[in-house]
């Protein structure tokens, strides 16, 4: 048993809220926990994730400190 009047009151079937939707009950502290993204509307786990062009990015870095050869990326991009 816990020590009386050192322990936030424990809420077991507390509502998660997403979007003004409840998403699901978990244990915890608080009666409502607000979230912005969780794993039903996260791209990651809904499989709409886009992959990101970061090929460009490097590419850009390296001219921007002259780090890259220009006359090998004008052969690249003919090909």
């Amino acid at each position: 048993m816990p020590k009386e009047g050192i322990h936030p009151e424990w809420y077991p079937e507390a509502k998660v809220i997403c979007n003004g939707e409840v998403v699901m009950h978990v244990g915890s502290t608080q009666p409502e926990i607000y979230v912005e993204v969780w794993s039903g509307n996260h791209p990651f786990y809904t499989g709409t994730q886009k992959m990101i062009d970061t090929e460009g990015r490097v590419e850009r870095f390296m001219r921007k400190f002259g780090m890259l050869d220009t006359s090998a990326t004008a052969e690249a991009q003919e090909k």
